[in-house]
């Protein structure tokens, strides 16, 4: 038998006879744009990110901030960090074309129009603002709006072409949601409040650099100066390794301060071994499997930590 098949509504031969071909579903199409700019806004990125505003919402309030506090700081922190990311694939829409990893995203292969793209980003930011404003504070929505801006202009327009430090520096963008939860939860900064920060800020280059190792050809092949192109593997691992462990020293700081106090501390400590024991074994051993198991509980291990944190300082 054979088989020919074309556009929407064509028309196919099975054992010679004519049998027409189930156009596509407008509904389909529809879900399949709605899915495309959900995409855009990198969900899986900000579930992580949104974990850590709401747990530090509970270290800055131990009393427990209301639900729908809790519930409108996310949704502006989903769609600020989601406008964020909207705008990051515009801008780096060519270099992710050209990379294994990241020629199918939307902007990349063309489904979605880059000018669309950007508008759909700049919207999502503008309207972060002004609802966090209404429904939550001022001061949350303009950290909101500082970790934009300085994830596009800081760290992708800026720092990410022309420097490997670009992660360490250009990491305090991805630093701000906590500081959102605990302006959320208070009203106000403290001191304190740097603690959830520093700890995201020294936790981004080893979580980075990880991945970085494992796609380190197609930032090669684009041009972008991430730490293995340009200093190596070698160096890659150990730096990952002193960050590692200047990470875990911090965050025995909330309480060294007596911010948080031995829940905290045992499962930092806990926590922590476990990613100076992996840092060590990727700086011995350069291997593939390493360095993914690395990325993955770098990820696990944020989440863990800070919901480490919630717990301690309600209970």
């Amino acid at each position: 038998p054979e088989f020919m098949s074309g556009g929407i509504g064509a028309r196919s031969t099975r054992l010679g006879q004519p049998v027409e071909t189930a156009p596509s579903s407008e509904t389909d199409d529809v879900f399949s744009v709605i899915r495309d700019y959900i995409s855009l806004t990198k969900p899986r990125i900000i579930s992580l990110l949104l974990l850590t505003t709401v747990a530090t919402m509970f270290v800055a309030d131990p009393a427990g901030p209301p639900l729908s506090l809790i519930l409108w700081t996310m949704l502006g922190g989903y769609l600020a960090a989601g406008g964020a990311g909207a705008i990051n694939h515009y801008i780096d829409r060519g270099r992710d074309a050209q990379m294994a990893r990241t020629d199918s995203r939307p902007l990349a292969n063309g489904r979605i129009e880059p000018i669309h793209g950007l508008i759909f980003g700049i919207a999502l930011g503008a309207i972060a603002f002004f609802q966090l404003w209404i429904t939550v504070n001022l001061l949350s929505a303009g950290l909101a709006m500082l970790g934009l801006l300085g994830y596009v202009f800081l760290y992708t327009m800026w720092l990410k072409p022309i420097t490997p430090q670009n992660i360490v520096i250009g990491g305090s963008a991805g630093a701000v949601p906590p500081l959102v939860g605990w302006a959320a939860a208070s009203g106000s900064l403290t001191l304190e409040a740097l603690w959830p920060f520093l700890i995201i800020f020294f936790w981004t280059p080893p979580h980075f650099w990880a991945l970085s190792l494992m796609i380190k050809d197609d930032y090669e092949r684009t041009g972008v100066p991430m730490l293995p192109v340009v200093k190596g593997e070698a160096e890659t691992r150990k730096q990952i390794l002193i960050y590692t462990l200047i990470m875990v020293a911090v965050t025995i700081g909330p309480f060294v301060t007596g911010l948080l106090g031995g829940l905290y501390l045992a499962s930092a400590i806990g926590l922590g071994a476990v990613f100076i024991g992996m840092s060590v074994m990727l700086f011995r051993n350069p291997d593939t499997n390493i360095t993914l198991r690395l990325y993955l509980y770098s990820l696990a291990y944020l989440a863990l930590l800070f919901v480490a944190m919630a717990i301690d300082a309600v209970s």
